[in-house]
């Protein structure tokens, strides 16, 4: 296989939007009936509709069922949420205008139009996009994987910034893992006064756990073979002489 190609590509704005949906425990809902703050009520449909959990008591229950069309608009926001501690935290944030139904029970939400607002600007979602994207393979295991990686191998995570141009180093106080999806890993890179990202692209997708450790054995041994060149051409000298 040719070894000398490397995977640069990103996640798309739907697939972020819809790992952020699936990855969030929480939500606000702004209707007419007011704003009401939801924690693990939300689930998504294979077809991008949402399904609200909501008390009996709930406005937004009332506003559904007194709504003269029967369908109140709404707006949903999530927050998605770094797992590991670092400054500024929110990675992105997620809007979703539409309006509401009753569904067995339930409150159905259809989205009319997103907003994916993200550190480089804020792009908008359309419902079919939604619904056609599927969220990252990796979105509902990136909590535990990074935590695990910050916690439990710090060494790894110092090892990987030799992957890094120095000058996006240069004052740099603390290095933590930011994000991982099937195409890369972020790496939040502090300073005394300000911070920056850097990704570290893999050099095939992971679609699962099991080839996400592949990638990230790749990368570290990407990175211990630039830590020491000197010592590697030495090896290679006196293997030929």
């Amino acid at each position: 296989m040719g070894g000398s190609h490397t995977w640069t590509a990103v996640p798309g704005a739907a697939e972020r939007a819809r790992s952020v949906l699936a990855a969030a425990w929480s939500c606000a809902v702004t209707a007419e009936g007011g704003r009401e703050e939801l924690v693990g009520a939300h689930t998504v449909t294979d077809d991008g509709r949402l399904l609200l959990e909501v008390p009996e008591d709930s406005a937004l229950l009332a506003a559904a069922l007194c709504a003269p069309r029967g369908e109140p608009s709404a707006v949903l926001e999530f927050a998605d949420v770094a797992p590991v501690p670092v400054r500024d935290r929110i990675r992105a944030r997620l809007w979703l205008a539409g309006h509401l139904a009753l569904a067995d029970g339930r409150l159905a939400f259809h989205p009319m139009r997103g907003v994916l607002r993200q550190p480089s600007g804020a792009v908008v979602v359309g419902p079919e996009e939604l619904a056609a994207a599927a969220p990252d393979p990796l979105a509902t295991a990136e909590a535990r994987l990074l935590t695990h990686l910050a916690d439990c191998h710090g060494d790894a995570v110092e090892r990987l910034t030799r992957l890094v141009d120095p000058g996006s180093l240069y004052g740099a106080v603390r290095v933590r893992p930011l994000a991982v999806d099937r195409h890369g890993l972020t790496l939040r890179i502090e300073r005394a006064r300000a911070h920056g990202d850097v990704r570290l692209p893999f050099h095939a997708p992971a679609d699962t756990v099991a080839q996400l450790t592949e990638r990230m054995h790749a990368l570290l041994t990407r990175a211990t073979a630039a830590s020491c060149p000197r010592a590697l051409q030495r090896q290679r000298t006196d293997g030929e002489g």
